[in-house]
């Protein structure tokens, strides 16, 4: 009798224990896709490499998905159309507030931070026999700003007129500029990304080149007109063959979800990225930065409830303003 009462407990604990389990994963979908921004650039390696990730480990057919890069992830994410998004905290905080050049008048209201990315940077490259060397030569030349809606896109055109800059610009992804840029079409390619940026690395593999951020008189300048930016040097041997520091100026970048994601995927998601560091640094070096130290950099989107889980149980106290 007393080995069937202990069976018989046995058995309804692992009947009680069922539901549990299912209602962990209640209501994740059977597949899920990440907005990214152009090939040869960082967010889309980081986006799909992050895609697989999550495939792998958590059983959800994940994609990642070419898009404009921030401004656009942040309204698809709004609207549904993306499980999550890929933004620096620029774009971010436009479309938050509605003022986001793709739809103006749209408080995204439903967008809910999950995890830090690491910083991207402003940076030009160009020819080395083209003669530039600084942001101030690119008056009156060719230079392509990425695509149009990304954060080099967005916010490129801000800078130059800061500085007072007049130039002939273009729009373009980053493979497509790299590629204009050796061709002649342009003279520089002025873009924003987490470094090593791949299209880069690939261009200055292929051709002699120069790459740079700011002065520091135009970084002041730029830090006094745009309080999003902070100040960032990428530090010299970031690309093969270029041992020199640069200064420049940076944005930070968050993955983002909508609100109604369910918070256990979104808590399951958080806790993969956040624990696994060696697995994202094999998907890019920049997630060097992809870690609990800089959960702090978002200072304006809520969390998701389940990426507050998280980080609770890790000693992060999460502010009452930014619990979603």
């Amino acid at each position: 009798m007393r080995l069937f009462n202990l069976a018989a407990l046995a058995s309804a604990a692992l009947i009680a224990a069922a539901p549990a389990v299912a209602q962990d994963r209640d209501g994740w979908p059977a597949s899920m896709t990440i907005g990214t921004a152009s090939q040869g650039g960082t967010y889309f390696v980081y986006g799909n490499g992050l895609a697989s990730f999550i495939g792998e480990e958590l059983g959800i057919n994940a994609s990642g998905e070419v898009t404009g890069g921030p401004v656009q992830n942040a309204t698809l994410v709004q609207m549904g159309d993306h499980a999550v998004g890929l933004v620096t905290m620029g774009p971010a905080y436009e479309a938050w507030t509605g003022v986001s050049e793709l739809a103006p008048g749209l408080e995204h209201s439903d967008l809910r931070a999950l995890f830090p990315m690491y910083m991207t940077p402003f940076q030009v490259i160009a020819l080395a026999d083209s003669g530039i060397t600084s942001v101030s030569d690119l008056e009156g030349r060719r230079v392509s700003f990425g695509p149009a809606g990304g954060t080099s896109g967005t916010y490129w055109p801000r800078f130059f007129e800061t500085l007072g800059i007049s130039a002939t610009v273009s729009n373009a992804g980053a493979s497509d500029a790299v590629g204009q840029l050796k061709d002649g079409l342009i003279d520089a390619f002025a873009f924003a990304a987490g470094v090593p940026i791949s299209a880069f690395s690939q261009l200055s593999a292929e051709a002699d080149v120069v790459m740079f951020g700011f002065t520091q008189d135009e970084l002041a300048t730029i830090l006094e007109a745009h309080p999003a930016v902070s100040e960032l040097t990428i530090p010299a041997g970031t690309y093969t063959g270029h041992d020199y520091d640069q200064l420049t100026g940076a944005m930070w970048n968050f993955a983002i979800a909508n609100a109604s994601m369910p918070e256990s995927l979104a808590y399951e998601i958080t806790k993969l990225v956040m624990e696994n560091n060696d697995r994202m640094l094999e998907i890019h070096r920049a997630a060097s930065e992809t870690i609990l130290e800089n959960v702090g950099n978002n200072t304006f989107l809520p969390f998701h409830p389940g990426a507050v889980r998280y980080y609770e149980e890790q000693g992060i106290e999460i502010p009452e303003n930014l619990r979603g």
